[in-house]
């Protein structure tokens, strides 16, 4: 046993000055993940910094039909709410398909969007991991990699982000608000996340002591004919192996807006860019899409075990556009 300290606040102001004057403290929020982390070995704070007293659980739709959703607002709670439901279903979906109730009910948003990888090298505080510790190695490039990342890889780390919340949020253009101890700045969600690249153990933009204290999603022509789809290898409480997030907006046949996300497949929550230009404009019809899916996975990168992504990803997008476009049926 480490002995942890522990200390509870009631501002962001105080929160951002506890942890920021010291290395070795951390926020903690739901702690459903940091908990378990600290349980391994894999995270070592020597101070736990308890926020749960802060003013940001809001959860509102905005005069310009987007979301303003605060860094504390439970999981379910968001899932579960009208504004929410009606207005960004994907997003609903996806936090219902993230988490058990029970850890929905206790997991916050922004600890959510922060949450690190399911990688079982990362987790087990003993094989090389240069998320873990830098240099070492990714035990995961020949190892039993059938739940990694196929995009967005580097050959120093091949671990997916486990977000399902994060992979609707990157498909609507969320923003990301922080306060830190160099001020308050908001971060385009893709910008949040950092591929890999030389340094996997840089999973974000963050300097120590800035805090997430709401996430803001913009509206979105196509945002109300949005759905997530999920395959895992079970259906309770799984992550996923591959997931889509996928919005459309069809006009005379054409396709005027389109959003589409995947999760499972990158080492961030993955823009499916290539496949949204391919479709803009263009006729809203299965070989279409399943063209555009196609390009988007020409990148891929497959190990030995994780090949078969490819091109369930493929399917998975092509079903979840034809969905969105009949209205989720």
């Amino acid at each position: 046993m480490r002995p942890l300290g522990y200390t509870r606040v009631s501002t962001v102001d105080t929160a951002v000055a506890a942890v920021g004057a010291d290395a070795t403290s951390t926020f903690l929020a739901g702690g459903t993940t940091e908990v378990d982390l600290i349980r391994l070995g894999v995270s070592r704070p020597d101070v736990l910094v308890d926020i749960n007293s802060l003013p940001l659980k809001e959860i509102a739709y905005t005069n310009d039909g987007g979301l303003r959703i605060g860094a504390l607002a439970r999981m379910s709670d968001v899932a579960r709410s009208p504004e929410v439901t009606y207005n960004f279903p994907a997003l609903s979906q996806s936090l219902l398909l993230g988490a058990s109730e029970q850890l929905r009910n206790m997991a916050s948003m922004g600890g959510n969007l922060c949450q690190r990888t399911r990688c079982a090298y990362f987790r087990d505080a003993v094989s090389p991991c240069n998320k873990r510790e830098p240099g070492t190695g990714c035990s995961a490039l020949d190892g039993l990699n059938r739940g990694h990342a196929v995009l967005g890889t580097s050959e120093q780390c091949i671990a997916t982000h486990p977000s399902d919340a994060g992979v609707a949020m990157v498909a609507f253009d969320a923003i990301v608000h922080t306060v830190g101890p160099s001020g308050a700045r908001s971060i385009p969600i893709d910008d949040f996340y950092l591929l890999p690249g030389a340094s996997p153990d840089v999973e974000h933009p963050l300097e120590h002591g800035e805090l997430i204290v709401g996430i803001e999603v913009p509206p979105a022509p196509s945002a109300r004919r949005s759905l997530y789809l999920k395959f895992r290898d079970r259906q309770s409480y799984e992550f996923a192996l591959v997931s889509v997030a996928a919005a459309i907006e069809v006009r005379e046949g054409r396709v005027a807006d389109v959003r589409l996300a995947l999760g499972g497949v990158g080492t961030k929550p993955w823009r499916a860019r290539r496949a949204e230009v391919a479709l803009t404009g263009g006729p809203a019809t299965p070989q279409a899409f399943a063209n555009a899916a196609a390009h988007e996975l020409e990148p891929a990168s497959p190990r030995r075990y994780n090949a078969f992504k490819v091109p369930m990803a493929q399917r998975a997008m092509v079903r979840a556009l034809t969905r969105a476009m009949n209205g989720g049926a």
